[in-house]
């Protein structure tokens, strides 16, 4: 199963700026549809934005729509998350997600390997 390893997160005020970096263990990276997921306390662990294998296909709440990019870089195994004109309402414990396949569905139940999380604090 892949490992996965997340980094970048922070303490940034409304309006700024965060990149986000997942890690994977797995030789095979390119065959993982990957994801990004943020918990808020007190709330379900919820998809913020997904990308396919070879990362030409991508999804986005519409929460998040026009402000954060996913991108993946297939051959160093990692995951980005970049994260525009954040607001209050981002704040949570990010997490990156990954599996074979999905089914098409993006829930975190449909996702098998977890990274560890990493905070993301908006201060208004």
């Amino acid at each position: 199963q892949v490992q996965l390893v997340e980094s970048g997160g922070g303490l940034v005020p409304a309006g700024g700026s965060l990149r986000l970096s997942c890690s994977a263990s797995a030789p095979t990276f390119s065959a993982y549809v990957m994801g990004w997921f943020r918990q808020a306390p007190g709330k379900e662990r919820t998809i913020v934005a997904a990308i396919s294998g070879s990362g030409d296909a991508t999804y986005y709440v519409d929460a998040v729509e026009g402000r954060f990019v996913i991108s993946r870089d297939n051959a160093k195994n990692t995951m980005y998350l970049q994260m525009n004109s954040l607001e209050p309402e981002d704040t949570g414990v990010y997490y990156c997600a990954g599996d074979r396949t999905t089914g098409g569905r993006l829930g975190a139940s449909q996702f098998h390997a977890w990274g560890q999380g990493t905070q993301v604090t908006v201060s208004s």
